[in-house]
């Protein structure tokens, strides 16, 4: 016989968000990157961040990671605000920025280590980690090569592991696939929607590119500065009255000239 639940027990408090921005708003001097910017990533979800160069991706990132400092609205990593916790907050994320970080002369399984050590890793649960995800990422084999001798795709794969040394819960990308080849950039995407799955991870992938973008994904559309749309794939599509991803972003932003080149690129 099944015992009935306690009529008077409070329901379990819903898991936190991977990522909560409410209402940032963030200044260059005059100029305005980010106005009045809301935004959340579910936790173990893909959310794409949509929007051209120049939409203010990046200084979201900086904010998030504690680059530059947020004065206005909150950011929670996992529930633990950036500003008032930010050790605990920056434990739960793991982060990919555009510039290329590692070191050309040390060798993948070195860079790894070390970035394992930061985090106050042992040497022996570090290489434990190291070779696990580079078994998962396919590039076991090449652990003991420099970097220097890897391709691009490769060294973008290699930085997402080592994002995911620590067991972060949220991973940030920011324009990931810049300067690689359509197959490298297609092998990246589908790498990180494994891990999603793998590693019940929220993703944010910033990107201006339409195609790496999938139905069933959440999508963020970003310009200069604003939230134009927030919703699922489906949504984005409803939102806009189009049938394909790339008409409605132009919908909603504007069909000006650098937005349309940054669309079909």
């Amino acid at each position: 016989m099944t015992t009935p639940p306690h009529e008077g027990a409070p329901a379990a408090a819903p898991a936190p968000a991977a990522l909560a921005v409410r209402h940032v708003t963030h200044e260059f001097g005059t100029r305005k990157a980010l106005d009045d910017v809301s935004l959340t990533v579910p936790a173990g979800s893909f959310t794409a961040l949509l929007g051209p160069n120049g939409a203010g991706k990046t200084t979201l990132f900086s904010l998030v990671t504690r680059l530059y400092d947020n004065r206005s609205g909150a950011i929670d990593v996992l529930g633990r605000d950036v500003r008032r916790e930010p050790a605990a907050a920056l434990s739960a994320l793991g982060v990919v920025f555009q510039a290329r970080t590692l070191d050309l002369e040390l060798s993948v399984l070195e860079n790894l280590l070390y970035h394992a050590a930061l985090h106050g890793i042992g040497f022996a649960a570090g290489r434990r980690r190291a070779l696990e995800l580079l078994d998962v990422d396919g590039l076991a084999d090449r652990a003991r090569d420099k970097v220097r001798n890897l391709s691009g795709g490769q060294m973008r794969r290699v930085e997402i592991v080592r994002a995911l040394i620590h067991r972060p819960r949220l991973l940030l990308l920011d324009e990931p696939t810049v300067g690689l080849d359509i197959a490298s950039r297609a092998a990246l995407v589908a790498l990180v929607r494994r891990l999603v799955a793998q590693e019940s991870l929220g993703v944010l992938w910033a990107t201006h590119i339409i195609e790496e973008i999938a139905p069933g994904d959440r999508v963020v559309v970003l310009h200069r500065g604003r939230v134009r749309a927030d919703g699922t794939y489906e949504d984005i599509l409803a939102q806009a009255d189009a049938v394909e991803l790339g008409a409605a972003f132009l919908k909603l932003v504007g069909n000006s000239g650098d937005t349309a080149a940054e669309a079909a690129a």
